[in-house]
């Protein structure tokens, strides 16, 4: 018999808010869903709008982002395959999204009604457990991100997003760590102007840490460039 395309046999290691159920019971969650593609660029869940669903991503690659008031994109973190978001639909009253994804590469994301994830997570409370764990995970994430911006230089929080993105959504290819990455998204995410994050690479690049292909950065030595960073 044909092993159903999704199942707890074919889940990515990554999937973290089902750690501690059995087979079964993650394919029954599974089962549960709808499966939705959506083209590279696409935006998934739209700040502002109602938290109806709840989301993981299968296949494929994503990003959160949050848009200021004056039109301002702000990159904030990415989304890897396993990764659940959309996490606000668990919660008793009715929220909001507060940030909006997309996907960065054509991706397969599998969908659950706000209903019907509050059912599964009531029968089997491990669920609240590991995405309260993952929440906190992401708080950790974000007071690190305030600390280095006040805290430090342009160059040490570009190098730290560079780290960041080969160890989280890198991929080998030929002595390089690549990363689906463009400037100015690198710059966004630092907070830096694109000018800054340019120079800062192109330096890079000369000192033989990186290189630049057309919306991709290739890593030799990501742990370099914390010592590049500190003039080391």
């Amino acid at each position: 018999m044909a092993v159903p395309r999704f199942c707890a046999a074919k889940l990515h290691r990554n999937a973290e808010w089902l750690y501690g159920l059995r087979p079964g019971e993650i394919d029954l969650i599974l089962a549960a869903a709808r499966s939705c593609r959506f083209p590279a660029k696409s935006v998934m869940t739209f700040q502002g709008d109602p938290a109806a669903h709840f989301l993981m991503m299968w296949e494929g690659r994503a990003r959160y982002f949050f848009e200021t008031p004056n039109g301002k994109k702000v990159i904030l973190m990415w989304i890897r395959q396993g990764d659940v978001f959309g996490a606000t639909a668990l919660v008793s009253q009715p929220t909001l999204y507060l940030a909006s994804t997309e996907a960065v590469q054509e991706s397969t994301v599998l969908v659950w009604d706000r209903s019907k994830i509050r059912v599964l997570a009531r029968r089997f409370p491990q669920l609240l457990e590991n995405v309260l764990r993952i929440a906190t995970n992401y708080f950790y994430w974000y007071v690190a991100a305030h600390a280095a911006l006040v805290s430090q230089s342009a160059r040490e929080r570009l190098a730290q997003i560079v780290f960041a993105l080969a160890e989280s959504i890198g991929e080998k290819s030929s002595g390089f760590v690549r990363i689906d990455v463009t400037n100015e998204e690198l710059a966004s995410s630092a907070n830096i102007t694109p000018y800054t994050a340019s120079r800062l690479i192109s330096k890079w690049e000369r000192d033989g840490v990186i290189r630049k292909q057309r919306g991709k950065l290739l890593v030799r030595t990501p742990g370099k460039l914390f010592l590049l960073a500190a003039g080391r």
